[in-house]
C-alpha cells in the first residue's frame, strides 16, 4: 500500500485524471470546518480514497489555512487545488486505487 507521505508528479497527474469527472463529495457551509464536517471527510476519504471538498471561502489566505487544516488532521495527500475546489488522496485498506510507479 502507498505510504501517504508524497507522491510523485507522475502519481498526481494520474490522480488529477480520475479527479476530473468527480463530483465535490463534501462542501463546507456557513459554519466552516468542524468536526462534523471533518468526520465527513474522513469516512468519504476511507470509502472513495481520491475526493473534493469545496471551500466557499472568499479570502483566500483563510482558505488555504482551511485546506492546511483538513490536509494534516485528515492525513490525506494534497493532489490538487483549483479555485475553491481540493483534492485530496488518501490509500484505503481497501485499496481501490492503483497509482502508477514513480
Amino acid at each position: 500500500m502507498a505510504t501517504a507521505t508524497s507522491l510523485s508528479n507522475k502519481q498526481k497527474q494520474y490522480l488529477k485524471g480520475l479527479a476530473h469527472s468527480l463530483k465535490p463529495v463534501v462542501l463546507l457551509g456557513a459554519n466552516g470546518l468542524t468536526e462534523g464536517v471533518m468526520a465527513e471527510i474522513e469516512l468519504a476519504l476511507d470509502h472513495h480514497e481520491l475526493i473534493k471538498v469545496k471551500v466557499p471561502e472568499e479570502d483566500r489566505d483563510l482558505r488555504e489555512l482551511i485546506y492546511t487544516t483538513i490536509v494534516s488532521q485528515s492525513g490525506a495527500q494534497r493532489v490538487q487545488v483549483i479555485g475553491k475546489m481540493l483534492i485530496l488522496y488518501k490509500p484505503s485498506q481497501a485499496a481501490k486505487i492503483t497509482l502508477p510507479r514513480n
